[in-house]
């Protein structure tokens, strides 16, 4: 009996689809795997291998050999516990396309510079609070108004509203986390449906932004706190959390959750996750779970 699961995930509904499962398949029969029937979650977009007799890391990558650059997203797992009970997300350039400090500092024409300290603090190469500080101080001066004005910007990544609705309906807990702030997490939490939010408080002073942000920051440390209180309020085990990000402060997370997802990742997160999407949209992150496309919801 199969105790694993590869799925494979195509951006839109490709013929092609049905090709890379059979070179997966004949791939994972190389290595000594017992492939089972491919299982269709969504024709041409979604479809499901079991197998067993091999580690699924390893699987993940001889079938990723197998299709090349095809731009087809793999996750391979234990097929016990696939759908998880609690979903943490970050937000900006996951459960929405932007960074919202950079659209802060478009104001400032400070775009260019502010997004440089992003990208190296996304990807783990300077401290993710001291980078914080530094591109907020850039913001001191501002008027409130602004920040609605930035809102205004906002793009919500496709499938997000789907992927809160479909877990949401099927009793999971859902938590939106960010190193952002929490006038944004809050819009998205009541457009979306999360359960909760967890962000940093901007400082305000005189109707201007202060150019401060209120200690202690949220940061990797947080996210995974949030993570094992979830699970640990709700008597469950970790293996029961899927987790999704992009960036260097989301890894910890990453790294404890049930099912760890680099979405797009920065190439130091996706060269750490266990699971990556790079071409999908957000409702790979349900399929993953073995949710057909009749389960789903909202969106």
């Amino acid at each position: 009996m199969a105790d694993c699961v590869l799925t494979l995930i195509a951006p839109a509904a490709a013929a092609g689809l049905g090709a890379a499962a059979d070179a997966a398949a004949r791939a994972l029969a190389a290595i000594g795997a017992r492939v089972g029937t491919p299982d269709w979650l969504d024709p041409g977009i979604a479809c499901d291998l079991p197998f067993a007799g091999a580690d699924p890391a390893h699987a993940a990558v001889v079938a990723r050999a197998a299709l090349g650059a095809a731009p087809i997203d793999l996750v391979a797992q234990a097929a016990a516990g696939r759908r998880k009970r609690i979903l943490v997300a970050d937000m900006e350039s996951t459960i929405i396309a932007n960074e919202m400090l950079e659209e802060l500092a478009d104001f400032l024409g400070l775009r260019a510079q502010v997004a440089a300290v992003t990208r190296r603090a996304m990807n783990g190469e300077i401290d993710f609070a001291a980078a914080l500080r530094e591109r907020v101080a850039l913001l001191k001066g501002l008027p409130e108004s602004v920040l609605d004005r930035a809102g205004a910007r906002i793009r919500v990544t496709p499938g997000a509203a789907t992927l809160v609705a479909t877990m949401r309906a099927n009793g999971a807990v859902t938590a939106l986390v960010s190193g952002g702030f929490r006038v944004y997490t809050r819009r998205i939490r009541e457009e979306l449906g999360f359960d909760l939010d967890v962000a940093n408080e901007l400082e305000i002073a005189d109707g201007r932004i202060a150019g401060t942000v209120r200690e202690p920051i949220v940061a990797g440390a947080a996210k995974l706190d949030t993570l094992t209180r979830l699970a640990a309020e709700h008597g469950l085990p970790l293996a029961a959390t899927l987790a999704v990000g992009d960036g260097a402060n989301d890894l910890a997370m990453i790294a404890a959750a049930g099912l760890g997802v680099a979405f797009r990742g920065k190439p130091a997160v996706a060269a750490q996750a266990r699971a990556r999407i790079d071409h999908a949209d957000l409702t790979a992150l349900l399929y993953a779970q073995g949710y057909r496309r009749a389960e789903f919801r909202g969106g």
